[in-house]
């Protein structure tokens, strides 16, 4: 499969993927079972197949790809523990055990992505897309999509299935949250130009999207309520609805007195995030600093 692979093509492989993970237990050993994950990891890595993928028909604005996951829980059910080891420049090599089907992926200078070494690592069956940039250490996990341009800083990681858009700065100590249990929950997508500040947790599905700014220390979760002040308005998620930050918000780590009971009598708070403001050519100038990183 490669980047001419038709529609016909994926939707043959998702039918294996389908096929052989039914079978549970029964898939250990079949060989036409590993072949075909063989062909669903590539896929992946080459950015044809995606755990979710835009669909303006939906409510969200993309389509969960629910297939996927089963594909990636597949390849652990067929692998088996392995000992791999990595050249350290020295006489010792790096030695890490892990499912056979998930080695960790091999870059050349051709694939144009810039990794300094330091102690990352990109699980395979992860896209990372031309002009990527990952600073020591940092952690891809295996379905994550990271398009053009962004960069990965120190610390940060990437969970299983999330997808960053491009020019996405993952700014020091970031965590985008992962998911694959349940099998029917969405990724966390950060669409394009968003800024994610140092220390900053994304996790449960929840959807950045493009421009906005998450100002260090910013967590958001489905249950985390939103408050933005410049619209006068709560985000928040639901059963049925990840929560979505609209597109050039600011946000910053904040806090709202609790209302009643002992907390109010102890005059405690409870952490939120707030949408400050919306980015403006301010904003944008102090996030233009990155681009020197390149």
């Amino acid at each position: 499969m490669n980047s001419t692979s038709s529609t016909s093509d994926i939707g043959a492989l998702e039918a294996l993927i389908e096929q052989f993970f039914a079978l549970g237990q029964d898939a250990v050993g079949n060989r036409d079972a590993l072949a075909a994950f063989h062909l669903f990891r590539a896929a992946l890595e080459s950015g044809e197949v995606r755990s979710a993928q835009p669909d303006p028909s939906s409510p969200t604005g993309y389509r969960v790809n629910t297939w996927v996951k089963r594909g990636i829980l597949l390849g652990f059910r067929l692998g088996v523990l392995t000992q791999m080891s990595e050249a350290s420049g020295d006489r010792f090599p790096l030695t890490f055990v892990d499912k056979s089907t998930y080695p960790a992926r091999r870059f050349v200078p051709e694939d144009n992505i810039r990794i300094a070494p330091g102690g990352s690592s990109v699980r395979s069956g992860a896209h990372l897309a031309s002009g990527v940039v990952m600073m020591p250490p940092a952690y891809v996990n295996v379905g994550a999509f990271v398009d053009q341009g962004t960069m990965i800083d120190s610390h940060a990681l990437v969970g299983s299935c999330a997808q960053i858009g491009k020019r996405v700065h993952l700014s020091a100590a970031a965590q985008i949250g992962g998911v694959l249990e349940p099998v029917n929950a969405s990724p966390v997508i950060l669409e394009d130009d968003v800024l994610a500040g140092g220390n900053t947790g994304v996790y449960e599905g929840t959807i950045v999207r493009s421009r906005a700014v998450l100002a260090s220390g910013v967590i958001l979760t489905r249950g985390t309520p939103v408050y933005d002040i410049p619209n006068n308005t709560v985000y928040k998620g639901t059963a049925s609805m990840p929560l979505i930050i609209p597109s050039g918000a600011v946000v910053v780590a904040g806090a709202r007195a609790i209302q009643q009971g002992p907390g109010k009598e102890m005059g405690l708070s409870v952490y939120t995030p707030i949408i400050v403001k919306y980015r403006d050519e301010k904003t944008d100038l102090s996030t233009s600093l990155e681009d020197l990183l390149r």
